[in-house]
């Protein structure tokens, strides 16, 4: 796991050169390349450096329990120690999560369509329904949500309903 995220690291480097020469400004379909990439590995590339400054005091407080004399002070430092071993766990399992590689299809936009089933009103009352919470999904989400087409039902709701949602990782989440 370390040398994939020493790999990541130095990749995250490479993009942030590359991502600021002129010539890579000039061809803005590169360039949004870059910047996609720059992004992604820039979640990865800021939990490690965490994980690393994590593995430091780990360091520095099992140094402090065998060569320090002042029994305080060393049990302060074995409650450090407990506290820095939890979270390196948890940074741990964030970039397993990190690590896993990402289907190239979850960044893509979506258009979603709503149908009304069998049931007459209550299922285009329920179609309304469930087009009013994804409508909220997306708004809490920071995703954009437009109309295309929609089909009333006779009283009330949507008979058939048809959206566009973008955004970053629309089709991922």
């Amino acid at each position: 796991m370390i040398d994939k995220l020493e790999e990541i690291s130095y990749r995250f480097e490479e993009v942030s050169k590359l991502i600021v020469l002129p010539e890579t400004m000039a061809d803005m379909k590169n360039y949004a390349k870059l910047n996609k990439e720059y992004k992604d590995l820039e979640k990865v590339v800021i939990l490690y450096k965490k994980y690393q400054e994590v593995i430091g005091n780990i360091d520095n407080a099992k140094s402090i329990i065998a060569n320090e004399k002042d029994p305080e002070f060393r049990e302060m430092a074995k409650e450090e120690l407990e506290e820095f071993n939890t979270e390196k766990k948890e940074l741990e399992e964030n970039l397993k999560t990190l690590l896993i590689p990402k289907d190239p299809n979850d960044s893509k936009d979506v258009i979603m369509e709503i149908r009304a089933g069998t049931g007459g009103d209550e299922a285009a009352i329920f179609a309304g329904d469930l087009y009013r919470m994804y409508q909220r999904y997306a708004e809490t989400s920071g995703l954009n949500m437009s109309l295309m087409d929609f089909t009333e039902g006779t009283s009330g709701g949507y008979k058939e309903i048809v959206v566009s949602v973008s955004g970053v990782d629309v089709f991922g989440k």
